[in-house]
């Protein structure tokens, strides 16, 4: 392999990936990792690849893959607080631009042009990991062991419209949604009944 020591420089850099935190948390309060989410994003698409067959599977798994390795640098903007989503793009293009630079060409730019059809969610792989990357967060939302003060409803509305006009991705967007206000519902009762 002509290249070897050029992919493994790249997987080294990419192991802090494992360092950065979200702001979800596991089911035993520990907060969730980066590399976490895109670990279990890549393995709800490969679950439910098999009902997408007009998709290019390989290209799907891939941009699960690398889809936040920008954050490897500036960490994780939660969307409830990211005020200028602009700004976050143009910086996580800058860090990713960083990242793929141990890549030899192609390779490069092959995972540079995955990065960017991603990010501007150009074609239908990217609009079914978007669909699948707000499912995975808001999966983890329901599942995990929050703080007290944690805003279920935002996953009522986070991401919404990647789920529209797929009646595949409707289904899973209903399913998610009365999950979530069945969350929101043992969340109420709770608090009702420290009163």
């Amino acid at each position: 392999m002509e290249h070897l020591n050029e992919y493994l420089d790249f997987i080294r850099t990419v192991e802090g990936i494992k360092s950065v935190t979200r702001t979800a948390w596991t089911k035993t309060g520990r907060q969730e990792s980066t590399a976490e989410h895109s670990f279990r994003l890549a393995l709800l698409a490969l679950t439910l690849i098999d009902e997408f067959p007009e998709l290019d599977a390989k290209k799907v798994l891939s941009m699960c893959l690398i889809h936040d390795l920008g954050e490897l640098y500036a960490g994780d903007i939660p969307a409830i607080s990211n005020t200028d989503p602009l700004a976050k793009s143009k910086q996580e293009y800058l860090d990713i631009c960083r990242i793929f630079q141990f890549l030899p060409e192609p390779k490069r730019s092959e995972f540079l042009s995955l990065w960017n059809e991603y990010n501007n969610c150009s074609i239908p792989e990217a609009h079914l990991v978007k669909a699948l990357d707000k499912a995975e967060t808001i999966l983890q939302h329901n599942q995990g062991k929050n703080p007290p003060d944690f805003d279920y409803a935002f996953n009522l509305t986070y991401g919404a419209s990647y789920f529209k006009g797929d009646p595949r991705l409707e289904e899973l967007r209903s399913i998610l949604d009365a999950e979530t206000n069945v969350v929101i519902e043992h969340t109420q009762e709770k608090e009702n009944h420290h009163l």
